[in-house]
């Protein structure tokens, strides 16, 4: 249940910052409406594909850029080296 909460929440703030950016800029309802409903949609698809992009890269990639696997002697989550 807290998941889908803090789903809801994140989409409500998600949508409200849309809204209110685009009516600053343009300061027009419909658009700023319509950019905040398209956005987040469009932006669920990317997220999707780039999850998929994460997921093929082997964690030993990152290491050869100078990151650590989590708890990694003393070393907190991805830290550069």
């Amino acid at each position: 249940m807290r998941d889908i909460l803090k789903t809801i929440s994140y989409g409500s703030l998600h949508f409200t910052v849309g809204f209110g950016v685009v009516y600053l800029l343009t300061g027009e309802v419909a658009i700023a409406a319509g950019v905040a409903l398209i956005e987040p949609a469009v932006n669920t698809v990317v997220f999707y594909f780039h999850e998929k992009a994460w997921a093929r890269l082997p964690a030993r990639a990152l290491q050869g850029l100078g990151f650590r696997r989590p708890g990694h002697r003393g070393q907190g989550g991805a830290q550069p080296a």
